[in-house]
């Protein structure tokens, strides 16, 4: 049984936002006093930490079910299989359909129940539902589609990841620079064309960690409509992270039983370029060996954070050569890793 990637799709909204477009903005602290620096001076720091230089917005008639259903068509189209066949739709999102100009967030009924409706799969026992995991999610609905297939009660699932983070941010926090909108979406199945998840690892962290991300009111204290944004201890989740994520990645690695030298790519969420590039030295640092050239693929200078979008979107992008320098072939074997909300961690490694 060889339990794998068929099919592989995404959706990059059309709208792109550079960072001059933030320099009007009024960046508070969170008790509600300016930041002190001019947001020429704010916007370049953020830039030297993040490497986000421009994100993408989804069009306004747009939901993230929407960006969900496009990148669904694309892995169904790219696997071959009968969308009928399916037996699991799984939806990684965090905020469900939050409406351009709306804050409240939509999940009846759930984001997967309409993607299978828009795809008009007419077959009950196709289930769909929605997976709550923070930016993890989409790598924790392919880990639960193996299992679902290797059990025997399934044969092919559709895993999908999708957000428009730029629909809850506080326009007064300069993390709101950081996120942004997008979908990717693959199918999982027993398939010859199908690569194999070797090993896989997860882990929740909740004693001090559970509230690193959250949602809060606005830095803005004259606002009195009580209407609540993504937040996080920024530093907290670093540090978090760099202390994890290595070691979940090398302990699932380990497991699988394939030796770092064999490692092709590592496909990691694009939080953050600095700390995507600490948590991989560390990595690395843990088998006593540098960095190598290229191993990690980045797109987030471009597209920015889109939470559960980034790991199957940029996977979609090196497959389909579209990220100068970067290509895998049949055979590679890779890792996917996230962190996130909850706090969440976790790893697969991938024969491709």
């Amino acid at each position: 049984m060889s339990i794998g990637i068929s099919g592989i799709g995404s959706y990059i909204p059309k709208i792109t936002s550079a960072n001059k477009d933030f320099e009007t903005n009024m960046f508070l602290n969170t008790d509600g006093s300016p930041l002190g620096y001019s947001n020429e001076v704010i916007i370049e720091k953020f830039k030297a930490i993040t490497g986000i230089e421009e994100r993408r917005y989804a069009d306004k008639e747009l939901n993230t079910s929407d960006l969900g259903y496009y990148a669904a068509k694309e892995a169904i189209k790219d696997s071959g299989v009968n969308a009928e066949d399916l037996d699991y739709i799984i939806f990684a999102h965090n905020f469900g359909n939050v409406s351009y100009g709306q804050s409240q967030g939509d999940t009846v009924p759930s984001l997967a129940t309409r993607v299978k409706h828009r795809l008009k799969i007419k077959n009950p026992k196709c289930v769909a539902y929605d997976m709550l995991f923070g930016c993890p999610g989409w790598i924790e609905g392919v880990i639960q589609a193996k299992a679902f297939i290797k059990s025997g009660i399934a044969k092919k699932c559709l895993v999908i990841g999708a957000e428009t983070l730029s629909r809850v941010v506080d326009e007064h926090d300069r993390d709101s620079m950081i996120y942004s909108d997008g979908a990717g979406a693959c199918i999982i199945e027993d398939s010859e064309k199908a690569g194999e998840i070797l090993e896989h690892i997860s882990a929740t962290y909740t004693n001090d960690e559970a509230y690193y991300l959250f949602f809060g009111n606005s830095y803005n204290k004259d606002k009195k409509d009580n209407i609540q944004f993504i937040k996080m201890y920024g530093r907290k989740i670093y540090e978090f992270a760099l202390n994890h994520v290595p070691q979940a990645m090398k302990t699932c690695l380990d497991n699988s039983g394939i030796p770092i030298s064999e490692l092709k790519k590592i496909f990691i969420h694009q939080a953050n370029e600095k700390m995507d590039e600490a948590i991989v030295k560390r990595f690395y640092q843990l088998y006593k060996l540098p960095v190598p050239a290229n191993v990690m693929p980045m797109n987030i200078k471009e597209l920015g954070n889109s939470s559960v979008a980034t790991v199957p979107t940029l996977f979609d992008m090196v497959t389909s050569g579209k990220i100068k320098n970067q290509h895998i072939e049949k055979g590679d074997v890779v890792i996917f890793a996230s962190v996130g909300a909850g706090m969440n961690i976790n790893a697969i490694v991938y024969r491709c």
